[in-house]
């Protein structure tokens, strides 16, 4: 299934329904928690649920996928919601784990939610590492690179600033690249990273 719609028209039924009820669920708690920013609650379809979705397309069947940081469930528990596909939400806020595992619950969707910081997260490898305004990529690919699989890559979805964020990553990291342009936002880049590791200089470095 190719997820290229930014609204719910044209989704299968099941998965519009299930996403109207992790929109009306995220709609509830954001009274209490800053889930998403207040003023995006009319426009939470096209910025953040669409926004995620469109990464569906790039987690391959059977794949166990990290979401990092996962905050209100963009993009992990939409992936989730979505595909089915094996992911733990690591989240270090104890009231954002409490929503999204009721989040997961109102959507009839299997995850785990891990609440930990992420350098203190201990998972076993996946093929797939998630994360959405997080962290700038030297961070992620740290964080990352202690749970991917050999053969895994990371999906980050990014602004208008990625191309001095793979300047800066560079620096430390050896990386095959893919920018993919996103579908919901002008400024938006989709990267896929595969064959991380650190630059020698780094490894003496963290050494």
């Amino acid at each position: 299934m190719t997820f290229h719609v930014k609204h719910q028209d044209a989704m299968p039924d099941d998965l519009r329904r299930r996403l109207d009820a992790f929109a009306a669920i995220l709609t509830r708690w954001n009274a209490r928690i800053n889930l998403v920013s207040p003023r995006d609650l009319p426009h939470l379809w096209d910025r953040h649920i669409a926004d995620s979705l469109q990464l569906a397309d790039l987690v391959p069947p059977g794949a166990r996928l990290a979401d990092l940081g996962s905050g209100g469930g963009f993009p992990g528990l939409i992936i989730a919601i979505a595909t089915g596909t094996d992911v733990t939400l690591i989240e270090s806020d104890q009231r954002k784990a409490a929503f999204l595992r009721e989040a997961a619950r109102a959507t009839g969707t299997s995850v785990t939610v891990l609440a930990s910081r992420i350098e203190d997260a201990d998972i076993p490898q996946v093929q797939v590492v998630t994360a959405r305004a997080l962290a700038a990529l030297p961070q992620l690919l740290d964080w990352a690179s202690r749970f991917l699989a050999p053969d895994g890559f990371c999906l980050f979805l990014k602004g208008r600033n990625v191309t001095d964020e793979l300047t800066a990553a560079a620096a430390g990291w050896h990386m095959t690249i893919s920018r993919l342009p996103s579908r919901t936002n002008a400024d938006g880049t989709i990267l896929k990273l595969g064959n991380i590791r650190r630059a020698r200089h780094s490894e003496r470095a963290q050494g």
